[in-house]
């Protein structure tokens, strides 16, 4: 309501300026009618100047004001030429030069003016040492990189972009109550980043307007300011990897932290299930890491002595194939049977 009060006030003042200013010009009242029209318009353009600059971007206000001042002073130089070649209606011509110059100068200020980034000036490229770790969406909701980051591992600073942000609050606003609580979940863990003393985290405005996949645009980011992507999302890793971009993947990194499991180490094992061939059975170690027990099936929901085989690392994580001890294995599987028998019976 303020707002539109001022408005109106705005409006009416302007009239009445453009009115006593076309009264003075001239006696006649049509030229004083038309600059209280003029005024008018000049207010309302005003105003919805303002109304858009609230919502545009501090880089694109600046490069749309470079780019008019730009124009504007080589209409002065171009219109400054124009009475010696013309000197019927030079000042009509040299007004028409002023503004198609102008804004054809406001017009370049503001396409410049988005892919200006203010953070440049502090967002350089990081040395050998120290480059800038950028964050991505699927890494900030799994946050065991907030952990990772509080135990000294990692150092340097954190870039979270601004197109991150977005998504991240686009998940926790899903009506969807599982993507909601992912969405939440990330925008804590970034919270959390934010007050650790022995982290800096940046926020990142630079977009890239043309391009729509966050994905693509981290990959772009990433080039601009040599910094590396923390992710645990394969597509992205390959896809990043791919264009020379240095990875840090989350997932690989706890791989690696799995204890070393050797062929001929023995293994207690608690069978869990039945595996895809014929008499396997499979169990899962504390870490989580598959056990493939051949010839385990019969000993499905007890624990259980085996002997490592072979160990095969995937993309996955690493799976571990091994077959049961044979010391007492006989006496291990009569047991078993025999207390199925009394359970039955």
């Amino acid at each position: 309501m303020a707002s539109l009060i001022l408005w109106i006030v705005l409006i009416l003042a302007s009239s009445l300026g453009g009115y006593i200013a076309g009264s003075e010009l001239t006696s006649s009242k049509t030229f004083a009618l038309w600059g209280l029209l003029g005024g008018a318009v000049l207010a309302i353009l005003a105003i919805l100047f303002v109304e858009n600059a609230k919502k545009t971007p501090l880089r694109k206000i600046c490069g749309g004001v470079a780019g008019l001042l730009v124009g504007l002073l080589f209409g002065r130089l171009i219109s400054a030429a124009v009475p010696f070649f013309v000197k019927s209606g030079s000042i009509a011509i040299s007004g028409i030069i002023y503004f198609i110059l102008g804004y054809v100068g406001l017009k370049i200020g503001l396409k410049k003016g988005e892919e200006f980034n203010l953070q440049s000036l502090t967002l350089s490229k990081g040395t050998d040492t120290e480059r800038f770790k950028i964050l991505d969406t699927s890494v900030i909701i799994d946050g065991r990189v907030a952990d990772i980051c509080e135990t000294g591992f990692i150092e340097g600073t954190f870039i979270i972009p601004q197109f991150v942000l977005h998504e991240l609050q686009h998940i926790a606003d899903s009506p969807d109550s599982v993507k909601r609580t992912r969405g939440k979940r990330g925008l804590e863990i970034l919270h959390r980043m934010q007050k650790s003393v022995d982290i800096e985290v940046r926020i990142s405005e630079q977009d890239f307007h043309r391009i729509k996949e966050v994905d693509t645009k981290l990959v772009e980011l990433a080039k601009r300011i040599d910094g590396k992507i923390i992710t645990n999302d394969a597509n992205l890793n390959k896809v990043a990897e791919l264009q020379g971009i240095s990875v840090l993947n989350i997932n690989a990194l706890a791989n690696a932290l799995k204890p070393v499991v050797l062929p001929g180490e023995e293994l207690d094992v608690y069978v869990l299930k039945e595996g895809k061939e014929p008499g396997q059975g499979v169990a899962y170690l504390d870490d989580g890491t598959m056990v493939v027990i051949e010839s385990g099936r019969k000993f499905m929901g007890r624990s259980l002595d085996v002997v490592v085989t072979s160990v095969l690392q995937t993309t996955a994580g690493r799976m571990i194939f091994a077959k049961v001890k044979e010391e007492g294995t006989s006496s291990q599987a009569e047991s078993f049977q025999h207390r199925q028998e009394w359970q039955r019976g």
